[in-house]
């Protein structure tokens, strides 16, 4: 066992934080999964998937997976660069030759695939501007979980139409560079990106559900978001305030069906759907060495910082990026228990996961309500229970 694990009543731990949490209207139904050196010691699941249904919430729940799609797609890209299919240093003009975004005076930069991966390229999400300023919306430039419908040349076309926040590896933005990594992977994979994933990661874990398929829309589960006293159903279309600095607000705009539109392009930043169960099936594969997907030496880039001193924000105080996650650079600053080296990262439809190689650990939190299922106060505590912090 890892050492200074408290694994000693940690599943009763989490329980309790997953039930008051359900109790007091902060989560319609979670799924909490812990592993720790390769063991499951904590499999909960709480509440409802359905709450109009009245259907539980299972460790086996299919859900919106949103930016947890990022890591996965991350994955493919360092699987066929490890084959020689392409390189970390390549333009994005070798597999797009007409996706050239500008920067504000007008020069063309050269952005490498190492920019998408560390989302360093300049480029960002619609959800980062004001709404009554927001040059992505002007643009119409989907952030890839609405817009239903929308192909992704259209997409990739629009999103290189509008300025750069910055010169390529001058700055952090998070951003739609995985999108433009999807569009990447399609040019040089020679196939689709749900079959490159498939091939590189899904096939290779055993996954039966998780991709950017559903077979069965009535099994996946519908979202819910922050409301006061319980949280509210999205419906076909969903707008979420979020405050920006400065007193200004921004949103996030869901179509939660757009994963059921064949005709919607597969999102490398949000498009996939999945379980928390063969979800935790990847994270142990990175936290463990890579293996079976990738090679120790890839799996090792999720927990190095990737962007040297560039700051990710005031939120982010002791924090990195690496590629495909964010990772512990200082513990103490950064106010979490998990290890120097550690990477995590969430997604907006209510996750967050983790993976700590220094103490063994895998946690995958999977929940159906935007966005207290992913930031705050629920996965912080989980979080701490697992760790036995607090």
């Amino acid at each position: 066992m890892s050492e200074a694990m408290p694994v000693a009543g940690m599943d009763e731990r989490v329980g309790r934080v997953m039930d008051a949490a359900i109790a007091r209207g902060r989560l319609v139904g979670a799924t909490v999964l812990v592993s720790v050196d390769g063991k499951t010691l904590v499999r909960r699941a709480v509440g409802l998937a359905n709450r109009e249904a009245g259907k539980p919430m299972g460790t086996d729940t299919l859900v919106r997976l949103a930016s947890l799609t990022k890591p996965v797609v991350t994955a493919v890209a360092l699987a066929l660069a490890e084959r020689g299919v392409l390189s970390l240093e390549d333009p994005v003009t070798r597999f797009l030759p007409d996706f050239r975004p500008a920067c504000a005076d007008g020069s063309v930069p050269t952005i490498t695939l190492r920019h998408l991966l560390t989302h360093s390229s300049g480029l960002s999400y619609g959800f980062a501007f004001p709404r009554d300023d927001n040059p992505y919306a002007r643009a119409g430039i989907s952030d890839g979980i609405a817009e239903p419908g929308m192909a992704l040349e259209e997409n990739l076309a629009r999103l290189a139409s509008v300025k750069l926040l910055f010169a390529p590896g001058e700055g952090w933005a998070y951003s739609l560079a995985l999108d433009v990594m999807g569009g990447v992977l399609e040019r040089a994979g020679g196939a689709t990106l749900p079959e490159l994933v498939q091939r590189h990661v899904g096939a290779k874990l055993g996954w039966t559900r998780t991709g950017f398929v559903v077979p069965d829309p009535d099994a996946l589960c519908p979202p819910y978001a922050d409301g006061r006293p319980v949280p509210v159903a999205m419906g076909a279309h969903y707008a979420m305030p979020r405050q920006l600095g400065g007193g200004k607000v921004s949103e996030i705009l869901f179509a939660p069906d757009r994963v059921l539109d064949p005709r919607s392009y597969p999102s490398g930043g949000a498009g996939m759907v999945g379980t928390a169960e063969e979800f935790l099936l990847f994270v142990e594969a990175l936290r463990s060495g890579g293996g079976p997907i990738l090679s120790p030496e890839s799996a090792a880039l999720f927990g190095r910082n990737a962007i040297g001193g560039l700051s990710m924000g005031p939120m982010n105080a002791g924090m990195g990026f690496a590629i495909g996650a964010a990772v512990v650079e200082d513990p103490a600053r950064a106010r979490t228990p998990v290890s120097r080296g550690g990477f995590t990262w969430g997604g907006v439809y209510g996750h967050q996961w983790i993976a700590d190689p220094v103490r063994g650990v895998s946690i995958v939190m999977i929940s159906n309500t935007a966005l207290a299922g992913m930031a705050g106060s629920y996965p912080d505590a989980v979080r701490d229970a697992v760790y036995g912090a607090g």
